[in-house]
């Protein structure tokens, strides 16, 4: 596995091991879904005499938090499958940095759900420090497969390295939002808002990140 000679070819064994990892971790996504759906998609009671419409209305708050949480599974799992793209060797570690990973994603239907419910500081700190943590945990995934020799033998490292910055940038980053909550909620949302804008394009941002330092680099040895 990760005593492996960088420069051997890729062992048909360890990508199709690597492939039941990333079906695993796709059902898993999956069931993280079907969980949020079923806690928060559900007929409300209304205003008494209101119809249909006024319902759901009445319960816009539910509405809004299952967009949110939704969004927030699909871009960790974007990001679960850029992070696999390139992860081609695994060892035990790894197997349990990534299942943390994914119990964080089961774990993201609960504060939305509080979120529907309370859409005040609490809920949305509450919210936030799951992002906070799921950020870290990307971060253990791909710091340790970047650090152990578990990535593609004849990947960008340039690339690999801004991947790493990206996430670790991300925990600092999300850690910061999260103390914003308790002091601006407008300011929290913009940081929310923003990093979506920068997590739902992984591949995109890591390349122009890469792109950058390497352009930084090359002036700095002109």
């Amino acid at each position: 596995m990760s005593d492996r000679n960088p420069g051997a070819p890729e062992p048909a064994g360890d990508a199709r091991e690597c492939s039941r990892i990333e079906a695993f971790s796709d059902g898993v996504f999956a069931i993280a879904i079907t969980l949020l759906v079923l806690d928060l998609i559900q007929i409300p009671p209304g205003p008494v005499g209101g119809g249909l419409v006024q319902a759901y209305l009445h319960h816009w708050e539910r509405f809004l938090a299952f967009f949110i949480g939704f969004c927030t599974i699909l871009v960790c799992w974007i990001n679960h499958h850029h992070m696999f793209r390139y992860i081609r060797r695994f060892d035990s570690r790894l197997m349990w940095l990534n299942g943390f990973l994914l119990f964080l994603v089961t774990f993201a239907p609960f504060p939305t759900a509080i979120l529907a419910q309370y859409l005040d500081r609490g809920g949305i700190a509450l919210f936030g420090f799951g992002y906070f943590l799921m950020a870290c945990a990307y971060n253990f995934v791909w710091s340790y497969a970047f650090g152990h020799d578990l990535l593609i033998a004849d990947g960008d490292r340039e690339y690999f390295l801004a991947i790493r910055t990206t996430y670790r940038y991300a925990s600092a980053y999300n850690l910061v939002a999260f103390v914003v909550c308790f002091l601006s909620i407008p300011v929290a949302i913009v940081m929310y808002l923003l990093m979506f804008g920068v997590f739902a394009f992984p591949k995109e941002f890591a390349a122009r990140l890469a792109g950058t330092t390497g352009a930084r680099a090359a002036d700095y040895r002109a």
